[in-house]
């Protein structure tokens, strides 16, 4: 009698809504607009394109509507003569000290795109980046393809490694860009919704591989012929040929009449060049 009692009175707290306390604590799949993530596109872009000497890439006009919407720039296309250089740390191969001395030689302020391990085991590195005035980026824990993941996992890499650069350095990371420049509009909508702006590029080149370095004169012929306004250049600080070059690279552009600027700067412009007199909204 009383195992029959037990059963009917756990019933009725079922039935009556006793799993809702745990329902509550789930992460919410809700945007900030109060729609569902799940019900955005999550397929897969591979973030890739045809380079064009001294003009931005062709892209189209679907994805440029989608990025828009959702603070995502792979150019500024309102900052003529404007030059954002950024590169990406997925570990360190001992290039990046000479690449901060480079920038504070030449008054360049850059953004750099770390991971976890990056930010735990590169301390110095880390602070010297914050210090002298550059941009310290989430490229997520894990270096993962974020479309792949859930909307939960994307938000974890995301938050675990800002929550990290918090604790270490007292730093808040407001920029993104997706691990393998793979993206989707749902995951630009969960990025927009922890209020980072997403950071593509309009010039890449296959720097990355250690063991296809080929000297500064590589470098520098691969980089200063695709200036172009409002480009967000793209280096992996990995590259040898990158360090050597990185000084010829910036003077080059200096003398073509370019200005490097800080992400803090993009979309802050108008079609004339002149700056906005009202705050940019983020």
């Amino acid at each position: 009698m009383k195992k029959f009692l037990v059963t009917f009175v756990c019933a009725a707290l079922l039935l009556t809504g006793c799993g809702a306390e745990k329902a509550d604590e789930e992460p919410s799949a809700a945007t900030s607009g109060g729609g569902s993530y799940e019900a955005l596109d999550n397929t897969g872009t591979g973030w890739g394109f045809v380079k064009k000497k001294g003009k931005a890439p062709d892209i189209p006009q679907k994805d440029r509507d989608t990025m828009a919407k959702y603070d995502c720039y792979y150019i500024d296309e309102n900052a003529p003569k404007t030059l954002y250089l950024t590169f990406d740390e997925g570990y360190e191969n001992g290039y990046t000290s000479q690449i901060l001395d480079v920038l504070e030689e030449t008054q360049t302020p850059a953004a750099f795109f770390v991971t976890g391990p990056y930010l735990e085991n590169q301390k110095e590195l880390v602070r010297r980046m914050i210090d002298d005035g550059h941009i310290v980026g989430n490229h997520t824990v894990n270096h993962v393809n974020l479309p792949k993941q859930s909307v939960e996992t994307v938000q974890k890499e995301l938050d675990d490694l800002n929550k990290t650069a918090q604790e270490m350095y007292g730093y808040t990371m407001t920029y993104m860009r997706p691990p393998e420049g793979e993206w989707s509009e749902r995951v630009l909508a969960v990025a927009r919704d922890m209020g980072y702006k997403t950071i593509l590029w309009s010039f890449a080149y296959k720097d990355w591989d250690i063991n296809m370095q080929q000297g500064k004169e590589h470098a520098f012929k691969e980089v200063t012929p695709y200036f172009h306004d409002g480009a967000i250049l793209l280096l992996h600080a990995v590259s040898s040929d990158n360090a050597a070059a990185l000084h010829d690279i910036i003077c080059c552009a200096k003398e073509q009449g370019f200005e490097f600027k800080s992400l803090d700067n993009i979309g802050a412009g108008t079609a004339d060049g002149t700056l906005q007199t009202e705050s940019v909204k983020i």
